[in-house]
């Protein structure tokens, strides 16, 4: 049984937008805590990031120096992997292992394959 189905019920889970293992799951955030502004801070910062690259492409830079841009996204959103990660198994993962769901460590096994490609 899923954790979707474990917390609202076989209905519900039946009923919600499904995901690769049949159910949506959640995590709330508290919005003022440090770590969710330090989370959001950063993807804004990405965007910006992004939104540059558009622009010098748009005017006609040189592309070693869009390349350089784009390696700094790129490092600036494994830092931000980093952060949910470590977030995600100090919260998620502890949670489910201490509460007996042990396939938590299979789907983390999983993520960590995702985002180490």
């Amino acid at each position: 049984m899923c954790a979707c189905e474990r917390t609202k019920g076989a209905a519900a889970a039946e009923n919600a937008e499904k995901s690769c293992c049949g159910c949506v799951k959640h995590k709330y955030r508290d919005k003022d805590s440090k770590e969710y502004k330090c989370l959001v801070s950063r993807l804004k910062r990405i965007e910006g990031q992004v939104r540059g690259v558009c622009k010098m492409v748009e005017d006609d830079r040189y592309c070693v120096d869009i390349l350089t841009q784009v390696s700094a996204i790129q490092s600036a959103l494994n830092a931000f992997n980093k952060e949910l990660l470590a977030q995600h198994i100090k919260s998620c993962v502890v949670d489910d292992i201490r509460a007996g769901h042990d396939e938590v460590v299979d789907e983390l096994v999983a993520t960590l394959q995702k985002v180490m490609k």
